[in-house]
């Protein structure tokens, strides 16, 4: 195994991408390439790559994808300028946890994104 890109099921793709952006990703690749009405979007930031796609884009092929938003899944991203991502960021997003140093050491923020998915965001010194 080499890598994991998680690929998250969302009800607004347009309104996903322009939450991710928020957080410094860029859209790598699309379906359709051009145009507002994606079913599927590549974004990264760093070496992290997230994918989104529509629930409607696999409703036929895979109806086992739960139709609910969020999940019980949380999405851990290292950074390595935590301040500075959480000043740029927390008047524009729901924060659940603030700035905190944890007991492994790690100083981490938790989000809540635009469908209802936790992102922590962790820098570990």
């Amino acid at each position: 195994m080499e890598s994991l890109s998680p690929n998250i099921f969302v009800n607004d793709m347009k309104a996903t991408v322009a939450f991710y952006k928020l957080l410094g990703f860029e859209t790598t690749m699309s379906v359709p390439e051009t145009g507002d009405e994606l079913v599927w979007a590549m974004m990264t930031s760093g070496k992290v790559t997230m994918m989104f796609q529509s629930y409607e884009s696999l409703a036929d092929e895979l109806p086992e994808i739960k139709r609910t938003d969020g999940g019980s899944l949380l999405l851990y991203i290292n950074v390595s300028d935590i301040t500075g991502l959480f000043d740029r960021v927390k008047d524009s997003v729901k924060v659940l946890k603030g700035l905190e140093k944890t007991f492994y050491g790690a100083t981490e923020f938790s989000i809540l994104d635009n469908n209802g998915y936790v992102l922590t965001f962790a820098q570990h010194q």
